[in-house]
């Protein structure tokens, strides 16, 4: 169970037992898994998006990258994978999906933060 301790004690004081918190991880991880699907497609069916990512070499408010793939695998709650770009790739440590045309991820090592990605500039403005 992917749970923590003091997670799994404040749901069993609100009345959930061992079989409620295993149906509780399990439909976590579906929709962990169902996220990682849909973020994968977005980044599959775009060749360029355009993110609120700050880089040192770009002026652009809101910098275009042209995409290669995302892949992610997840176990419980947890989603990570690679992100390539044509020219660089980075680290996913979590990702969610705000609305069709806009995703989140949070960045590994060399950019650190959340980033969101959208098909079109004006989404993220």
């Amino acid at each position: 169970m992917h749970f923590d301790q003091r997670t799994q004690r404040a749901l069993r004081d609100l009345g959930l037992d061992d079989d409620d918190l295993g149906e509780a991880a399990e439909s976590v991880a579906a929709l962990v898994e169902a996220d990682a699907v849909v973020l994968e497609e977005f980044f599959a069916d775009h060749a360029v998006v355009y993110s609120d990512m700050d880089q040192a070499h770009s002026a652009e408010e809101f910098p275009e990258h042209e995409v290669d793939f995302l892949d992610t695998y997840t176990h419980a709650d947890e989603l990570r994978g690679w992100l390539r770009f044509a020219e660089w790739g980075v680290y996913v440590e979590d990702g969610r999906v705000l609305d069709e045309d806009l995703v989140e991820l949070t960045l590994g090592p060399t950019v650190h933060d959340r980033v969101r990605f959208a098909a079109d500039r004006e989404r993220l403005e």
